[in-house]
């Protein structure tokens, strides 16, 4: 690794010939806040950067460091590619584990892209299972462990809806039938909802809190829809499913990957985490954490923060002025995936406010995200820079990754869980 703002790094070697994507600049300061310093884009024609760390794992003992205040344990091992949390009534813990599944590399940057991600622990055989975890004497860690379902289509989002449980297949939603308390589920389940699988592969699903309705996170086919829209349609949304009716609609649109998402309580809006595009630079557009509006269209492909248009786009004038500018930058590629509402009091000297698990960049000179952070919320907004709650998962020479944190949610017993896909960890966060 060269000093200096130079980037010249082999990240492939196919048949002989060597990969090698170079990239020279100095890295500008993260695009964070509700106003944030967003780089002019990278001139077109620049290659990309690819840099990503070499998956490492935990070695006995070695913890992701908490913010002081805090500690941490793992509440359970061994997982295979744990990706999102669901948190049961009854206080059961399951963890959808499932792996990204790359299609047909069109080019030598695709082929560089899938080797690193290989190489990263972010693509291979997918488990496609959800396992259950279970912490029946209370002392912080699952005694039970054991599969809950298997032979899944990468299993992402979780809801239960009293005796039938949604999963999120990367094709559409699947309802099956549940019992309190049951250790599996092995029956087949009933299609409620249809989607198009691969791309952007993860599928979100949140309930409303009237339980009427199911959210469901469909990210983008592509990067900027370089294979025309028509590969796109239905995507880079978030639809509403009518449980009742089981039919579906389109809430909101133009949402690149929308996949955390929550409930503010005050103001009963919907919020989402948002990956942005590739390829114009370190911070260039950043990540987001915003409202969700009936019928509101963020941006993608045509545009980004503040209207900015992506000139390697076709672009159509008045969804661009219909375009709403999201809430709160995240920092430019830091794959912000996992969202949940903290209220006030659950760890010490936090206040309400928006815990997200940041998996980590591969696409940006110098790494970002690789941490869970913390947005604080006043009166049903974003107030203030955002705090970690969990860092250490990444090597201080950026060579490895111990972890990478992916999905978060509050136990039953008031403890924060966080999905580590690379650790094969879920992680208990709770005061010192």
């Amino acid at each position: 690794m060269a000093s200096n703002g130079f980037l010249a790094q082999v990240v492939a070697g196919v048949g002989g010939t060597v990969a090698r994507i170079r990239h020279k600049g100095v890295v500008p300061p993260q695009a964070v806040g509700l106003t944030p310093a967003i780089p002019a884009a990278r001139p077109q024609g620049t290659l990309p950067t690819l840099k990503m760390p070499t998956a490492k794992g935990w070695e006995s003992g070695h913890m992701p460091t908490p913010a002081r205040g805090l500690k941490v344990n793992a509440f359970a091992m061994g997982l295979k590619h744990p990706r999102s949390i669901e948190v049961l009534p009854n206080g059961d813990v399951l963890t959808a584990e499932a792996r990204f599944l790359p299609g047909k590399a069109n080019n030598l940057f695709d082929v560089a892209m899938i080797a690193t991600m290989k190489r990263a622990a972010a693509t291979g055989i997918s488990p496609n299972r959800i396992s259950i975890l279970r912490d029946a004497n209370h002392d912080g860690t699952a005694e039970v462990q054991q599969v809950f379902m298997s032979d899944l289509n990468q299993p992402f989002g979780m809801a239960l809806v009293g005796d039938t449980f949604y999963v999120g297949h990367t094709d559409g939603i699947l309802a099956y039938p549940y019992q309190s308390g049951a250790l599996t589920i092995t029956a087949p389940g009933r299609r409620i909802a249809t989607f198009k699988p691969g791309g952007h592969w993860t599928r979100s699903l949140i309930l409303s809190t009237d339980k009427r309705f199911l959210y469901a996170g469909v990210g983008s086919q592509s990067n900027i829809a370089e294979n025309g829209m028509a590969e796109e349609e239905g995507r880079a949304a978030i639809w509403q499913i009518d449980l009742a009716a089981e039919t579906q609609r389109l809430f909101a649109t133009g949402l690149r990957n929308a996949v955390g998402t929550a409930w503010e309580p005050s103001t009963g809006a919907l919020w989402t985490v948002v990956n942005e595009r590739d390829g114009l630079g370190d911070e260039t557009p950043p990540d987001y954490l915003t409202s969700v509006v009936d019928g509101g269209f963020y941006g993608w492909p045509y545009c980004y923060w503040g209207r900015t248009v992506d000139d390697r786009v076709l672009q159509d004038a008045g969804l661009v002025a219909r375009a709403i500018q999201p809430d709160f930058a995240l920092g430019g590629h830091t794959a912000s995936l996992g969202l949940c509402w903290m209220p006030a009091g659950t760890l010490p000297g936090f206040g309400d406010g928006m815990v997200i698990g940041q998996h980590g960049s591969w696409n940006r000179s110098k790494l970002s995200g690789y941490r869970v952070i913390f947005v604080p919320f006043v009166a049903g907004r974003p107030s203030g820079p955002p705090r970690d709650i969990l860092t250490g998962f990444l090597s201080a020479d950026e060579k490895h990754s111990y972890g990478r944190p992916v999905g978060v949610a509050i136990a039953a017993d008031g403890a924060l869980l966080v999905a580590d896909d690379v650790g094969d960890a879920i992680w208990r966060v709770t005061a010192a």
